[in-house]
């Protein structure tokens, strides 16, 4: 099963610039909302395997990738596509949203 793919300060460009949407959860360990999605955001990866790309950014160990978005409260999950910011979504949701916005990208 596809995992999501660990996001850092220095991979972060090369990942968003993919030719398939990316969906970016921006968390952190002490986040309780965060807890909840994490899992969820898995579940996604295991989906869109080969598909869409499913990553995550740890905003603790990552303070420069945060910043650039301006990530104020977490989860944050923002949806790129071609390297540019299509959709986002603060806070936990159900799954369908997530799917959805990702779905809504891969035409």
């Amino acid at each position: 099963m596809a995992k999501a793919v660990e996001i850092t300060d220095s991979n972060f460009e090369e990942i968003i610039n993919s030719d398939q949407p990316v969906l970016v959860d921006f968390w952190a360990e002490w986040c309780g909302p965060c807890k909840m999605i994490g899992p969820v955001v898995e579940e996604l990866a295991g989906d869109f395997e080969g598909k869409a790309v499913i990553g995550k950014v740890d905003v603790d160990a990552n303070p420069e990738v945060s910043a650039k978005f301006g990530i104020r409260s977490i989860p944050t999950l923002l949806v790129f596509k071609n390297g540019e910011i299509v959709d986002k979504q603060i806070g936990a949701v159900p799954k369908n949203v997530l799917s959805d916005k990702i779905t809504a990208q891969m035409n």
